[in-house]
């Protein structure tokens, strides 16, 4: 049996895993050590799987997923959550559709210091979906802004799938952190305006909402510049130079601890709790990542990047037309596949032909994030309309997918406008210090 063919029967061994629903970092260790040993031997198969276990998670700037990781939940167990909705709603919730739009803005907020869409959208979602049931919003854009929102986690920093990117690539994940700021800001504005779009045709979808005075919005803001702060600081720092990203997630995670312990927001009994979630999702992401290093191997044996390579160049269709065909391939996927496995899988493929056509690698990142999101609220698999339907258990399935549909064009926007002008990702980490 040839090494391609045996590639080819691991691809599709590994698909048919990651649609029977099996943990990704697994489906990618088992594929990729079993097909290490039909290619090669038995030897070389552990060899691989040893020296690459340890020398993935022991990697520096691994390091910054832990930190991120508690750094968000303690954030979302300390409330932090309902003040950053808080302050939206109170400035912009008397606007029709306002509350829609709050939890946009709150969801962007929260990204900065999540750094998942499934998490976003899980803590965001309880603290808006009653609220706007209470004013009498429309199933489907109350479910559709928070399912569409919660994406937002992974593309404003500090994001699981930035980290993920880089160390697949081995590109700067400080670079990449600061590249998702203006995508992330831009795509929250055209979310924005599809609510706004939405509500003016259709006003019963978003009635008008009270009006805070100004004391109240005051207030607000104040409540919510603590966590705003440690954003500020953390990010901020990147872009400036001050802190390597691992420094910043450090400096992150002690600032959101001890501003909840402080402000008695949190107890030290909640702690073993916010512990293992955060241990359990590091644990996750870890395994992912030891599961590419082992698969990754694997795949330059069967010569299968290389092919695919020259297969597309031999099409002639130019930049441009190449990287529209990955992009739809990519859409199409993430119908199906969770988007990490998605970037897992594909990046050593896709990766070398995007530099070899002179794409900027940090821009591609950008790009890669972004239809990711897209196929987090994509039918059928769609993770983050799953997620809303736990939270909003009696709003069917279909309604919620029917509220994301105009939120996945504005992506599409967003994902032509990167494309058109790759500045809008690439100018601030181009001015990085």
């Amino acid at each position: 049996m040839g090494d391609t063919l045996i590639g080819a029967l691991g691809i599709a061994g590994l698909f048919f895993c990651l649609f029977a629903r099996f943990p990704v970092g697994m489906a990618l260790l088992v594929v990729g050590f079993f097909g290490i040993w039909a290619i090669d031997d038995r030897r070389a198969a552990i060899a691989t799987m040893s020296s690459e276990t340890y020398s993935s998670i022991t990697a520096y700037g691994l390091t910054v997923i832990p930190l991120f990781v508690l750094m968000g939940n303690v954030a979302g167990a300390a409330g932090y959550s309902r003040r950053l909705y808080e302050a939206a709603h109170a400035w912009v919730g008397h606007l029709r559709g306002g509350l829609a739009s709050s939890t946009v803005l709150g969801c962007a907020a929260f990204a900065a210091v999540s750094g998942s869409s499934v998490a976003t959208a899980v803590t965001i979602g309880k603290v808006a979906l009653p609220e706007m049931k209470r004013f009498g919003y429309a199933d489907g854009l109350a479910t559709g802004s928070v399912a569409a929102g919660g994406t937002l986690g992974i593309l404003i920093p500090p994001s699981t799938g930035f980290v993920l990117y880089a160390i697949l690539t081995e590109e700067s994940i400080g670079r990449l952190f600061i590249a998702g700021i203006v995508p992330g800001i831009l795509l929250s504005l055209l979310f924005v305006i599809v609510i706004m779009f939405i509500t003016a045709v259709w006003p019963e979808q978003g009635p008008v909402g009270p009006e805070s005075d100004s004391r109240e919005k005051a207030r607000s803001i104040l409540s919510a510049m603590p966590l705003v702060s440690v954003i500020l600081i953390s990010i901020g720092g990147i872009y400036l130079g001050v802190f390597t990203p691992v420094e910043a997630s450090g400096v992150g995670a002690a600032l959101v601890t001890v501003m909840a312990l402080i402000g008695g927001h949190i107890r030290p009994g909640q702690f073993p709790a916010i512990l293992r979630e955060s241990v359990t999702t590091t644990a996750m992401l870890y395994l992912i990542v030891i599961g590419a290093h082992v698969f990754g191997p694997f795949l330059a044996l069967t010569h299968i990047p290389e092919t695919l390579a020259n297969s597309l160049e031999s099409l002639g269709l130019g930049r441009y037309g190449t990287l529209v065909l990955i992009l739809v391939a990519y859409i199409v996927l993430g119908m199906f596949f969770d988007g990490l496995a998605m970037l897992v899988v594909t990046m050593p493929v896709v990766f070398p032909i995007i530099t070899g056509l002179g794409f900027d690698p940090i821009w591609f990142g950008v790009v890669c994030v972004i239809v990711i999101e897209m196929g987090l609220i994509t039918p059928p698999v769609g993770i983050n309309v799953f997620v809303v339907k736990g939270v909003a258990a009696n709003v069917p399935m279909a309604t919620i997918f029917r509220g994301v549909t105009p939120f996945w064009f504005a992506m599409a926007v967003c994902l032509t406008l990167l494309v058109l002008f790759p500045d809008i990702a690439l100018y601030l980490p181009n001015r990085m210090k």
